[in-house]
């Protein structure tokens, strides 16, 4: 009998959800430990299915509407593009509960929303079929707004609030996109509409040039926002800043990518002749994002915020990636969602805890913790280099290609003047990481603050940190590891792309 594994991904976090929801009282401190035990079990399957399975066969199918006019499946499967960010879901999720297996407000319910933040995820990049996508593109929000709104920070109510604006309102304009494809592939598919990835975008190249500009800016528009890129970014930093650790790095670790992802997986597949009407303005919003994301970290104090843009300047470097419309640029914007998963994870783990353990994140008032926490400093050190792309970590391959890529786009059209735009975020980046690595850890002891009762990282947060700077490291000397599940995806990508553009 077919084990039907990629309905466990999901399947697993859902009844751990349920399970810990229902922990309350006494046995609200056993909840971590039912966290992570459906944590690690969804976290092995996902290993399972990468290294003891031959992805290409692996898809699920089940009716959910089927009548003559409209046909719905929960249907699910991976490839190249979505096994990363599997992996990448699972392994959060359970570092997540490791790392806040401290927590003591209310253990049992926030251990349920990362469990719910988990199901959400997992359906996105599993999804086969545009109905179930929104649905579990939808569910995500849910937990991330309660997360942010129960566990935040002061301005945590505001934080949520602006989250679940945004981004449900880019769900919208999606939402109408989705149901133009819909409609369109209806009208070419005799009257029956069918939601499969498989059947829309399959069809949707055969459009027209006006009807994929249309659709394509919408779909976009939707996925930009989540990225977030520039003009539609403000609710990132304000969401990072009030939300708890754990929210924190499963917003920019994973849920960040959903907007990528959704540009690769619906907008190229979908819209080759789209993507090539509205090439330079994605290019344009790319390079945007990444010199404003890495300009405004230098103005920044708090380090979570200063973190927060960071994220929109290497989400840009993915955008930019995509826009080049090249194996070299989408391969290594894939890689780079990766990386950035991973550095990402860190750098607000190290940041959450100099807030819990010292009492402040504000950089003025910070100095000298390297003597007091030499474990947290390491760590950080660490964190900061990957992310400001030192060779030998995962962040370089993250980087160097991609501005290979677009220098060879560049060159090719003649205008290798914007390669000034790549290497001014590269230098900010460098400055920012390392001006904060000075101001925060190294230098006199502050006396602005208490430091006698600050304490290093717990065995469990040494834990989850750890796990990351061996993955840093691995995929930094070894980044084949990663490449040889995008490259394949990738070939059929561009091959598909290079027919009709």
């Amino acid at each position: 009998m077919d084990i039907p594994i990629l309905s466990l991904l999901i399947l697993i976090p859902l009844i751990g959800a349920i399970a810990t929801l229902f922990m309350g009282g006494e046995r609200q401190k056993y909840a971590k430990y039912v966290a992570g035990v459906f944590s690690a079990i969804t976290l092995i399957l996902s290993l399972y299915i990468m290294f003891a399975t031959d992805m290409g066969e692996l898809s699920e199918s089940y009716a959910w509407i089927d009548t003559s006019y409209i046909v719905i499946n929960f249907a699910l499967e991976v490839d190249g593009l979505s096994i990363l960010m599997v992996f990448l879901t699972a392994l959060l999720t359970l570092l997540v509960v490791v790392f806040s297996a401290e927590e003591k407000d209310r253990p049992n319910y926030f251990h349920t929303l990362v469990m719910a933040m988990e199901v959400g995820l997992m359906g996105v990049y599993l999804a086969a079929d545009y109905f179930l996508f929104y649905v579990m593109w939808e569910i995500t929000l849910i937990p991330m707004y309660f997360m942010i709104s129960w566990y935040g920070g002061p301005r945590r109510h505001y934080a949520a609030i602006k989250f679940l604006i945004y981004t449900h309102v880019a769900s919208l304009v999606m939402l109408i996109g989705i149901f133009a494809m819909g409609f369109e592939a209806g009208t070419m598919n005799g009257g029956v509409v069918d939601f499969s990835f498989d059947t829309i975008n399959s069809l949707m190249p055969q459009t027209s040039e006006a009807f994929q500009a249309i659709v394509f800016a919408l779909m976009f528009f939707g996925f930009m926002v989540k990225m977030p890129s520039v003009p539609f970014h403000t609710w990132l930093p304000d969401a990072h800043v009030e939300a708890p650790t754990g929210g924190s790095v499963l917003l920019a670790g994973v849920m960040l990518k959903m907007g990528s992802y959704g540009i690769i997986r619906v907008c190229l597949e979908a819209f080759p002749l789209g993507a090539e009407y509205w090439q330079w303005l994605i290019i344009a919003i790319g390079l945007i994002s990444m010199v404003y994301g890495a300009y405004a970290c230098i103005a920044q104090t708090d380090l979570k915020k200063m973190v927060a843009f960071s994220s929109i300047s290497h989400m840009g470097m993915v955008m930019l990636g995509i826009g080049c419309l090249s194996d070299i640029g989408i391969t290594f914007a894939i890689f780079q969602m990766f990386a950035h998963g991973l550095i990402s994870a860190m750098l607000f783990m190290v940041c959450g805890f100099t807030g819990h353990a010292v009492g402040t994140r504000e950089m003025p008032l910070l100095g000298g913790l390297a003597g007091r926490m030499p474990m947290y400093a390491t760590f950080m050190m660490i964190a900061f280099m990957a992310s400001l792309g030192l060779p030998g970590l995962v962040g370089f391959w993250g980087e160097f290609p991609l501005v290979y890529g677009f220098y060879e786009f560049i060159q090719a059209n003649d205008m290798l003047w914007l390669i000034l735009f790549c290497l001014l975020t590269l230098m900010l980046t460098a400055g920012y990481y390392i001006w904060a690595m000075q101001r925060t850890l190294f230098g006199p002891e502050t006396t602005k603050i208490d430091l006698e009762h600050v304490h290093d990282v717990s065995k469990c947060e040494a834990v989850a940190l750890a796990v990351l700077v061996v993955l840093v490291a691995l995929y930094g000397v070894w980044p084949d590891a990663a490449l040889s599940f995008i490259d394949p995806y990738v070939d059929g990508l561009v091959a598909s792309l290079a027919e009709v553009i």
